[in-house]
């Protein structure tokens, strides 16, 4: 029997992370976290034909008297604009919403971004409750509180802080994720070993069946360590001043690869979040043996998990060397004294890295010195 899982995430804004198996069928859980009179439920279009129905009628058999009105967006990251959050910061309007209205995020990262930054700004910030349905935004982007949109000049460069009154993450919903998704969500739980706790990098190469398999058991047990380690990051750093940063293991190198892609990873033709950050990862951990911090036999075992997942591990070709290190420039990571990178001492222990040469990043974007 699956068990239920729970993360307390602290600091001056607390919430709870709840896991396991049928939340969303859970009226009584999801309407706990309401405090007024009238929800906008944001989905995408792939996500609320299979699940907007469910938590509709979950959370009117609990509450009756609330008024629930619905946007569905067109689904992909490229639809992650300030026009489309203008659509539902119209959709706020149009419900009528007061200060205790509750913006419900169904879907994956970029529903959760896009609805939780429109919370964020409607009447200077209204509740959002994040219901992720992907893996990757069950371990990552529903936790912490960081929503935004993307421009053409780069990826989440416009948006705020907001944490969520709460997050329900139904393991259930993963066996309708297409096979892709999930793969992409299992490399940003492999981050969360490779920044924090080398020996969660042993468990899931032992449980790396059983997660492509969607034990349900196996995946909320992945779920809760990779929530965990999360919330005491942003407990200790809520808006990334300092530990925080780490979390972006992978991002940078990520990050330059889906703006210089156009976002296009959910159309089929690009790495889609989660590929193009495993692919960062891998650079990351190349560029550390580079400067000398880390063997390079890390790095090979890395890439060889990622691969177990089924994940991209090279860059894709076409993506010139000095266009990627001009979209790093621009980066949110980037300061004045240039990019930020988040590299390693090995497997397990992360850190910031700043000075790095043109020179050295151009290697290992080139491969130059690597099998």
């Amino acid at each position: 029997m699956s068990i239920r899982r729970t993360v307390d995430v602290g600091g001056a804004t607390p919430y709870t992370i709840t896991i396991g198996p049928g939340l969303l069928d859970e009226g009584n859980h999801l309407a706990h976290s309401i405090r007024g009179s009238q929800v906008l439920l944001v989905s995408d279009d792939n996500v609320a034909p299979l699940y907007a129905g469910q938590v509709e009628a979950a959370l009117q058999l609990s509450r009756p008297g609330l008024s629930v009105a619905r946007f569905v967006m067109p689904a992909g990251e490229h639809e992650k604009t300030l026009a489309r959050f203008g659509e539902v910061v119209d959709a706020l309007a149009a419900l009528g919403a007061t200060r205790d209205a509750c913006v419900v995020a169904l879907g994956g990262g970029v529903v959760g971004d896009l609805a939780g930054f429109a919370a964020a700004c409607w009447m200077r910030g209204i509740d959002v409750v994040q219901v992720p349905t992907t893996l990757l935004a069950m371990v990552d982007s529903s936790v912490g509180g960081k929503t935004a949109v993307d421009l053409p000049a780069g990826k989440n460069l416009v948006g705020a802080f907001h944490p969520p009154r709460a997050v329900v993450a139904d393991t259930r919903a993963l066996r309708t994720l297409p096979e892709r998704e999930l793969r992409a969500g299992l490399a940003e739980v492999v981050k969360y070993g490779a920044i924090f706790d080398a020996g969660f990098v042993d468990w899931l190469d032992a449980h790396a069946d059983a997660l492509l398999a969607r034990d349900d058991d196996a995946l909320a047990e992945a779920i809760t360590r990779s929530c965990r380690f999360k919330a005491d990051v942003v407990a200790r750093d809520p808006r990334e001043h300092g530990d925080r940063a780490l979390l972006n293991f992978g991002h940078t190198f990520g990050h330059a690869i889906e703006t210089e892609q156009g976002y296009a990873g959910t159309s089929g033709d690009g790495l889609n979040h989660g590929e193009a950050v495993a692919v960062g990862m891998v650079l990351a951990a190349r560029l550390a043996a580079t400067l000398g911090l880390a063997p390079l036999s890390d790095a090979e075992r890395l890439q060889a998990l990622l691969q177990r997942f089924g994940l991209p591990t090279a860059l894709p070709p076409g993506l010139a060397a000095e266009q990627l290190l001009a979209r790093m420039r621009l980066d949110k990571k980037a300061d004045a004294g240039g990019i930020r990178f988040v590299l390693w001492d090995g497997a397990g222990r992360a850190r910031l890295v700043t000075g790095v040469g043109d020179a050295e990043v151009r290697a290992v974007l080139s491969g130059a010195g690597f099998s």
